[in-house]
């Protein structure tokens, strides 16, 4: 009596030395096929029995065909994890994402590599895990460096579309002011009231009297001479300041004493004159501007 060991590691029989005959016949077993003679301790390949020796040698050579060799059918291929591939993508496009898809695709990739180790073969895809981990561990200090030299241009371009805004926002009021003299006797808007008289002349639009830049949420950022209530536009000097930038607060006017301590544009303040022009003033020259009229 024999036993057999099949593909898959199970033990079939006992069979007779008859069967195993038929079997050699029917190929479903060979010389390499290993088996557990009666009394035996050890497993040996069939061709060193020599009783089975002309039933092998009457057999033709031939390869195994699916579904005939003890044990059930032959191996199916791996399937490839999904979660490789996914970390082989994600790595790639980690350049695109500032390093977000490098980390998630380094996660993926090690995760895959753990599943595929414990699925007994089951799972293939360690390749594509590998570079997967490869490509992100590989992008993500690149796309470090390349963000650290981008945000801070990034930065810097907002601050001055910010500024420009500023700087349109006071030309607007500026030119409202001059157009309310136009229809009060030259004479220029009240300082006590002059946000709301006007609103008219800016389109009742509030967004044009706060700057982009400020952060306190106030509802204006901008200051009127005081020096002004009252004056006529041709008793005026072209170059005293009318509006300039402050803290915040509605309807405030005062001097110089109002300009931000913290300038919202790096070392610069926006300064609106009596002429209506505008112009970006560095804070080491703002003693140099003209308050009186």
């Amino acid at each position: 009596m024999y036993k057999i060991l099949g593909s898959d590691q199970k033990e079939y029989g006992p069979i007779t030395g008859e069967q195993m005959r038929e079997w050699i016949a029917q190929r479903r077993a060979n010389g390499q096929t290993q088996v557990l003679p009666e009394g035996a301790t050890q497993w040996q390949p069939l061709s060193t029995l020599p009783e089975f020796s002309a039933a092998l040698a009457m057999v033709a050579p031939a390869l195994p065909i699916p579904g005939t060799f003890p044990g059930g059918p032959a191996p199916v291929a791996p399937k490839t994890s999904g979660l490789a591939v996914t970390s082989l993508v994600m790595g790639i496009l980690g350049a695109c994402t500032f390093g977000i898809g490098s980390i998630i695709g380094l996660i993926l990739g090690l995760v895959s590599l753990n599943k595929i180790k414990k699925s007994n073969g089951q799972l293939g895809g360690k390749g594509l895990a590998i570079a997967g981990i490869c490509v992100s561990v590989a992008v993500i200090p690149i796309t470090a460096i390349l963000a650290g030299l981008l945000l801070p241009a990034l930065a810097n371009a907002k601050g001055k579309a910010q500024t420009i805004n500023c700087v349109n926002n006071l030309k607007q009021i500026a030119l409202a002011a001059r157009i309310y003299a136009n229809d009060h006797n030259d004479t220029f808007p009240p300082t006590s009231t002059w946000c709301d008289a006007l609103q008219t002349e800016l389109g009742n639009s509030s967004k044009v009297l706060h700057c982009n830049a400020d952060t306190t949420g106030q509802r204006s950022t901008y200051g009127y001479n005081l020096q002004l209530s009252g004056k006529k536009d041709g008793d005026v000097n072209p170059r005293t300041v009318m509006f300039f930038e402050i803290d915040g607060g509605w309807n405030v006017s005062g001097g110089p004493e109002l300009l931000p301590q913290k300038p919202r544009h790096r070392q610069i303040v926006n300064i609106a004159f009596a002429d209506g022009s505008v112009q970006q003033v560095r804070v080491s020259d703002l003693s140099q501007l003209r308050w009186n009229p």
